[in-house]
């Protein structure tokens, strides 16, 4: 079995995009203690958010339209 140490030094050379699944994996694997009252104020905002767009009170933009607006936000 490989020690820590070893494990790391192999995950990190693997290429960029399977060094992100395999970070990606680990952090899913963790294991949250949620706050019952921080979980149903975000589901609370979920839904709110959910039934301004179906109301069309809002108007949803794809989600790499968001990013590019973030991007440029953060260059200014």
């Amino acid at each position: 079995m490989l020690s820590l140490e070893q494990l790391m030094q192999e995950a990190l050379s693997l290429p960029n995009e399977s060094r992100a699944l395999l970070a990606e994996k680990l952090i899913e694997s963790l294991e949250f203690d949620s706050d019952p009252k921080i979980e149903a104020v975000w589901i609370t905002e979920a839904k709110r958010r959910r039934d301004e767009i179906r109301t069309q009170d809002v108007e949803p933009i794809p989600g790499e339209e968001a990013l590019a607006q973030v991007r440029r936000l953060l260059e200014q």
